[in-house]
């Protein structure tokens, strides 16, 4: 084995690292997987849960270019929930509860059923560096093992510093031993690094808890799963999740423990996730509020171990649960295990290209919080896109890169390598300005073709989802030239308040209507008809639905992102030398020598760099 020389070495098994060796290892190249601790592959190492608002778009977008994370969140999962299901079809965001034990496991069958794929379980402490290529790893063993590139997705491992209280230890995860020897290096070859933080709630005994005292949170009333394949299913039974809530009481006690608060006393100095608070943030930040909502969330089907969402902390461990017992439905609390903060090292990813290969080490790849992420779904997103181009890099292929109007997976990585981030970036709708196009229900449509030229997407998944493509534009089309007369079109209207027609006119003028849906408009007989004739499924007919109501803002839409786009197919020479532009300002040459964008539209993209600047590079390239 170690005489091997392996394509692709995966540092590192979580959520990034298992995604990517499944790649680099699915698309032929020979991959070895390395990790701490085989037992600990694709670890929840925080909430039991995967998707969510934006979060469950990138799911989804893996799983189109033939990625296992919606696998295993269907195949794992507990409760299935479509969140802003009352808002346009842009915000719908699926998201699962998983079981915490069967999730890791069916990530590890996967992988061991993978092709080109083996696994080694030891700390890497060092890389391998000859004239600034990367040609393996050192182990802690001091074993030498050599590749032609290496991914690494440490996660909080990195120096990882875990902090209760007035304690602290060193860990990348509860239980589990920091890494050493990696930043160091990277430090030393002139990488920048730096310090994030992160944590995670208690971990309580649900038998302890009352649940009468608590609102139930059931999952929808016909769920639907992630993976467009047909091997997984929709659940038939669901878990509930709760909801209860703090009080100024448990404020109060919290605030008892502020003295002792790695976050107020010092100790931590790097910055936590903005958007996922611990509590004594939350109690900190909005001091007005008097209580917070808590999600409580079981951990798996038949284990009592719950997740208490809402209440990341680092307090002293006493005060944890002198607090949590103040909250109503935990008065007889008992702990499996308290909640803690964790600092850890990252590499600010202005350090790397589009591809996630680093600048400054030919065939060295980051992914997942090593490049300042937060979150199960970024971090898998990253692996994706990293160990496909670690592959092809091998391969001697073209790089594979995803634009802004492409994917979330586009969005995710541009914001990075062109912004930065000095606090754990969690993905938002918000953050995409073309997210009408960029929706849940045609991740498959837009990423599937890409999928399958890489070789990761089947035959099978691809003439699926050109099936669902094509049944659903002849239903538009079907909208676009079937007419509807006034008195059977009437009585529907009219029950939705929506105003009647005077003479017979086409479908898909009266489905547009905002109020009109897809179970009105199925009131007119050759509606329902043609639905059963075609036997189309949900998939479909929501994908029509959707093509028809929302056929000007995608229009629109797209439109705009295709005269942007000609910024990106301006490309700026490597290694250009910004220094000689004496009419662009100071601080856009800075930052521009900085990042070395690719193109004229990421350049534009940088903080700091004005439209100014951008015409003035426009006419210096002689545009």
């Amino acid at each position: 084995m170690f005489n091997a020389i392996y394509d692709v070495i995966v540092v590192g098994a979580g959520h990034a690292g298992s995604e990517a060796a499944a790649a680099a290892a699915n698309m032929g190249s020979k991959t070895l997987l390395v990790t701490m601790n085989l037992q600990n592959i694709a670890q929840m190492s925080c909430n039991p849960a995967m998707g969510g608002i934006a979060k469950g778009q990138i799911v989804r977008e893996i799983d189109a270019l033939g990625g296992y994370s919606g696998i295993v969140s269907d195949t794992s999962a507990i409760q299935f929930k479509m969140l802003n299901k009352s808002k346009g079809p842009a915000m719908w965001s699926p998201r699962v509860q998983s079981d915490r034990m069967r999730f890791a496991e069916d990530w590890r069958l996967l992988l061991e059923q993978t092709q080109n794929l083996d696994f080694y379980q030891d700390m890497v402490s060092g890389l391998l560096i000859e004239q600034g290529h990367i040609t393996g790893v050192r182990t802690s063993l001091g074993i030498e093992i050599k590749a032609k590139s290496v991914v690494l997705t440490n996660g909080t491992f990195l120096n990882g510093l875990i902090h209760i209280g007035d304690k602290n230890f060193g860990g990348g995860r509860a239980g589990e031993r920091a890494a050493t020897g990696i930043t160091e290096q990277l430090v030393d070859l002139g990488f920048e690094s730096g310090r994030m933080k992160t944590g995670t709630p208690p971990r309580v005994d649900g038998r302890s808890l009352d649940y009468s005292k608590m609102t139930e949170q059931p999952g929808d009333a016909n769920p639907e799963k992630f993976s467009y394949l047909d091997i997984t299913k929709p659940l038939e039974k669901q878990r509930s999740c709760y909801m209860s809530y703090t009080s100024k009481e448990v404020h109060d006690l919290l605030r008892e423990g502020f003295d002792r608060s790695p976050m107020f006393n010092g100790r931590i100095k790097s910055l936590g996730p903005r958007y996922c608070p611990s509590i004594e943030d939350k109690i900190n930040r909005f001091a007005d509020k008097d209580k917070h909502q808590l999600f409580i969330e079981p951990e798996g089907w038949n284990t009592c171990e719950v997740y208490v969402n809402g209440f990341s902390t680092s307090l002293p461990e006493d005060v944890q649960f002198k607090a949590l017992r103040s909250v109503v439905g935990f008065e007889n609390v008992k702990f499996f295990r308290p909640g803690y903060a964790i600092e850890y090292d990252y590499f600010p990813p202005t350090q790397l290209k589009h591809t996630l290969e680093t600048k400054l080490i030919n065939g060295l790849y980051f992914a997942g919080q090593i490049n300042g992420t937060t979150g199960y779904e970024e971090a898998a997103s990253q692996g994706l896109m990293a160990g496909i181009n670690a592959s092809l890099k091998v391969q001697e292929k073209d790089a594979f890169t995803l634009k802004r109007d492409e994917a979330y997976i586009g969005v995710l990585i541009d914001d990075l390598i062109t912004k930065g981030t000095e606090e754990p970036y969690r993905m938002f709708t918000s953050r995409a300005e073309y997210r009408t196009l960029l929706r849940q229900d045609n991740a498959d449509l837009r990423l599937t073709p890409k999928g399958h030229e890489l070789g990761l997407a089947s035959e099978k998944r691809l003439k699926r989802m050109e099936e669902k493509h094509n049944a659903a534009e002849k239903f538009v089309s079907f909208f676009e030239n079937t007419s509807v007369k006034p008195e059977e079109i009437n009585p529907i209207l009219e029950a939705k308040e929506s105003s009647p027609v005077k003479q017979s006119g086409k479908l898909f003028k009266v489905f547009a209507r905002p109020n009109i849906e897809m179970a009105d408009i199925r009131k007119v007989s050759a509606v329902e008809s043609y639905i059963q004739d075609q036997n189309l499924d949900r998939e479909i007919i929501e994908q029509t639905e959707i093509q028809v109501k929302y056929s000007g803002y995608i229009a629109k839409e797209k439109n705009n992102a295709d005269k942007l786009s000609r910024l990106e197919y301006v490309k700026i020479p490597e290694n250009f030398d910004y220094s000689q532009i004496k009419s662009m300002s100071f601080e856009a040459r800075e930052k521009l020598r900085k990042i070395q964008p690719t193109t004229v539209s990421q350049a534009s993209r940088i903080s700091g760099v004005s439209p100014n600047d951008i015409s003035v590079l426009l006419v210096y390239m002689g545009r």
